[in-house]
Protein backbone atom coordinates (compact mmCIF):
# COMPACT_ATOMS: atom_id res chain seq x y z
CA UNK A 1 0.00 0.00 0.00
CA UNK A 2 1.02 3.69 -0.79
CA UNK A 3 1.84 6.33 2.08
CA UNK A 4 -0.14 9.30 0.88
CA UNK A 5 1.52 13.01 1.57
CA UNK A 6 0.00 15.97 1.12
CA UNK A 7 1.66 19.33 0.20
CA UNK A 8 0.11 23.19 0.38
CA UNK A 9 1.90 24.78 -3.14
CA UNK A 10 2.04 28.90 -3.01
CA UNK A 11 2.58 29.68 -6.63
CA UNK A 12 1.89 28.96 -9.60
CA UNK A 13 4.97 27.29 -10.29
CA UNK A 14 7.28 26.41 -7.75
CA UNK A 15 9.48 23.23 -6.88
CA UNK A 16 9.00 22.36 -3.13
CA UNK A 17 12.19 19.71 -1.90
CA UNK A 18 10.28 16.72 -0.51
CA UNK A 19 13.68 14.49 0.28
CA UNK A 20 13.88 14.86 3.73
CA UNK A 21 9.71 14.02 3.88
CA UNK A 22 10.81 10.98 2.37
CA UNK A 23 14.14 9.86 4.12
CA UNK A 24 12.21 10.18 7.32
CA UNK A 25 9.38 8.34 5.67
CA UNK A 26 12.10 5.55 4.76
CA UNK A 27 13.55 5.79 8.06
CA UNK A 28 10.11 4.75 9.72
CA UNK A 29 9.38 1.84 7.75
CA UNK A 30 13.00 0.23 8.25
CA UNK A 31 14.05 -0.51 4.57
CA UNK A 32 17.48 -1.43 4.20
CA UNK A 33 17.45 -2.44 0.37
CA UNK A 34 14.85 -1.99 -1.82
CA UNK A 35 13.17 0.87 -4.17
CA UNK A 36 11.43 3.61 -3.66
CA UNK A 37 8.58 4.96 -6.03
CA UNK A 38 6.95 8.78 -5.84
CA UNK A 39 4.03 9.08 -7.86
CA UNK A 40 1.68 12.40 -8.39
CA UNK A 41 -1.56 11.67 -9.75
CA UNK A 42 -1.68 15.57 -11.03
CA UNK A 43 -2.49 16.23 -14.16
CA UNK A 44 -0.88 19.84 -13.68
CA UNK A 45 2.11 19.14 -11.01
CA UNK A 46 5.57 16.64 -11.69
CA UNK A 47 7.96 14.50 -9.70
CA UNK A 48 11.76 14.80 -10.53
CA UNK A 49 15.22 14.86 -9.31
CA UNK A 50 17.98 17.49 -9.82
CA UNK A 51 20.52 19.13 -7.68
CA UNK A 52 19.43 20.53 -4.49
CA UNK A 53 22.83 22.29 -3.36
CA UNK A 54 22.03 25.94 -5.48
CA UNK A 55 18.84 26.94 -5.56
CA UNK A 56 19.92 29.07 -8.69
CA UNK A 57 19.44 25.92 -10.22
CA UNK A 58 15.57 25.81 -9.28
CA UNK A 59 15.17 29.31 -10.53
CA UNK A 60 16.73 28.77 -13.80
CA UNK A 61 14.47 25.08 -14.36
CA UNK A 62 11.21 27.21 -13.46
CA UNK A 63 12.33 30.24 -15.66
CA UNK A 64 13.39 28.26 -18.83
CA UNK A 65 9.99 26.02 -18.34
CA UNK A 66 8.05 29.42 -18.46
CA UNK A 67 9.77 30.41 -21.65
CA UNK A 68 9.34 26.98 -23.56
CA UNK A 69 5.85 26.66 -22.25
CA UNK A 70 4.37 30.59 -21.70
CA UNK A 71 1.49 31.02 -19.42
CA UNK A 72 -0.80 32.52 -22.40
CA UNK A 73 -0.09 31.25 -26.45
CA UNK A 74 -2.49 32.67 -28.93
CA UNK A 75 -3.23 28.85 -29.95
CA UNK A 76 -3.80 26.87 -26.89
CA UNK A 77 -7.45 25.75 -27.22
CA UNK A 78 -8.01 24.09 -23.71
CA UNK A 79 -10.77 26.18 -21.90
CA UNK A 80 -9.37 26.06 -18.99
CA UNK A 81 -6.59 28.32 -19.79
CA UNK A 82 -3.55 25.73 -18.10
CA UNK A 83 -2.08 24.41 -21.13
CA UNK A 84 0.96 25.49 -20.34
CA UNK A 85 0.65 23.23 -16.42
CA UNK A 86 -0.41 20.39 -18.96
CA UNK A 87 2.70 20.86 -20.65
CA UNK A 88 5.01 21.40 -17.94
CA UNK A 89 3.74 18.38 -15.96
CA UNK A 90 4.24 16.12 -19.10
CA UNK A 91 7.59 17.54 -19.73
CA UNK A 92 8.72 16.90 -15.99
CA UNK A 93 7.06 13.47 -15.38
CA UNK A 94 4.73 12.10 -12.89
CA UNK A 95 7.06 9.91 -10.98
CA UNK A 96 10.42 9.01 -10.29
CA UNK A 97 12.15 5.95 -8.95
CA UNK A 98 15.12 5.66 -6.16
CA UNK A 99 17.23 3.04 -5.23
CA UNK A 100 17.20 2.37 -1.46
CA UNK A 101 20.44 0.83 -0.33
CA UNK A 102 21.68 0.11 3.46
CA UNK A 103 18.20 2.15 4.61
CA UNK A 104 19.42 5.30 3.07
CA UNK A 105 18.11 6.89 -0.46
CA UNK A 106 20.67 6.45 -3.43
CA UNK A 107 20.79 9.66 -4.53
CA UNK A 108 23.75 11.67 -5.71
CA UNK A 109 25.62 14.04 -3.45
CA UNK A 110 24.03 17.08 -4.99
CA UNK A 111 20.73 15.44 -5.99
CA UNK A 112 17.26 16.20 -4.24
CA UNK A 113 13.44 15.05 -4.84
CA UNK A 114 11.05 17.92 -5.87
CA UNK A 115 7.46 18.10 -5.43
CA UNK A 116 6.90 20.41 -8.88
CA UNK A 117 3.60 22.62 -9.16
CA UNK A 118 2.73 24.17 -12.50
CA UNK A 119 -1.17 25.07 -11.68
CA UNK A 120 -0.93 26.23 -7.82
CA UNK A 121 -1.59 27.31 -5.49
CA UNK A 122 -3.25 24.63 -4.76
CA UNK A 123 -3.43 21.12 -2.03
CA UNK A 124 -2.06 18.28 -3.58
CA UNK A 125 -1.21 14.94 -3.05
CA UNK A 126 1.82 12.47 -3.59
CA UNK A 127 2.08 9.12 -3.16
CA UNK A 128 5.29 6.97 -1.97
CA UNK A 129 5.21 3.20 -2.30
CA UNK A 130 8.65 1.46 -1.00
CA UNK A 131 9.29 -2.66 -2.43
CA UNK A 132 11.84 -3.91 0.18
CA UNK A 133 14.36 -6.39 -1.85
Amino acid sequence: MAQVFTIQTHQRDEMYEITSTLEAYLEEQRVNDGVMYIYCPHTTAGITINENADPDVVHDMLMRLDEVYPWEHPKYRHAEGNSASHLKASTVGSSQVVFIQNGKLLLGTWQGVYFCEFDGPRTRKYHVKILNK
